[in-house]
């Protein structure tokens, strides 16, 4: 009977340490795709200048034809999480292959912040999208913004980096290999964090 006590005691034990590992793996993984966007050049002055931000540590994108994307993220105004979010894209067309990416999408001020997080915002045609890869030169946007990078994405440099309706959109892919990189279409849901 002790012995029995004391398997389910060590088994308790182990799952309430893989929970708090598990929160604390999931929380960091924000604070790292923050820090990433950070030290990438092209991303790092919105930080100082942005009134917030979204940021989608994973966005799953993948299609052959008719294509989908989907991703969790946090919402911060003046860097305090301020609630969550989530992407979901659906897309026709040419497309081949599957991705993942890390997505941040700045806030130029107070009114795109609240038209992002009115539960019904949408990229639309105009929409403009930088790609911060290491040693590639990205032409990534419909708006006419560009991505040149040599060495790393700390080394990224752009042109036209700015605000697009208020609002600044950067992703860097994290693996897989798909033909088109766009956020046209991409729709995000928001909850205030309680």
């Amino acid at each position: 009977m002790y012995r029995s006590s004391w398997k389910v005691f060590y088994k308790s034990l182990m799952f309430i340490a893989f929970l708090l590992i598990s929160v604390g793996v999931w929380a960091d993984e924000y604070q790292d795709t923050i820090r990433m966007f950070k030290e990438a050049d092209a991303s790092a002055k919105f930080f100082k200048t942005s009134y917030g931000y979204a940021v989608f540590p994973t966005v799953g994108k993948g299609g052959i034809g008719v294509g989908g994307a989907y991703g969790k993220g946090r919402v911060y105004v003046h860097g305090r999480y301020v609630g969550d979010t989530s992407v979901v894209q659906v897309s026709v067309g040419f497309q081949l292959g599957g991705q993942a990416f890390s997505e941040i999408v700045f806030f130029e001020d107070e009114r795109a912040f609240r038209e992002f997080t009115s539960g019904s915002f949408e990229f639309g045609a105009g929409a403009g999208v930088v790609v911060i890869t290491a040693s590639a030169e990205a032409q990534a946007s419909t708006a006419g913004a560009s991505a040149t990078v040599s060495g790393g994405p700390n080394n990224a440099n752009t042109m036209g980096n700015r605000y697009n309706k208020g609002m600044a959109t950067f992703i860097i892919p994290k693996g897989g290999l798909m033909y088109e990189a766009s956020v046209n279409g991409q729709k995000f849901s928001y909850t205030p964090r309680r």
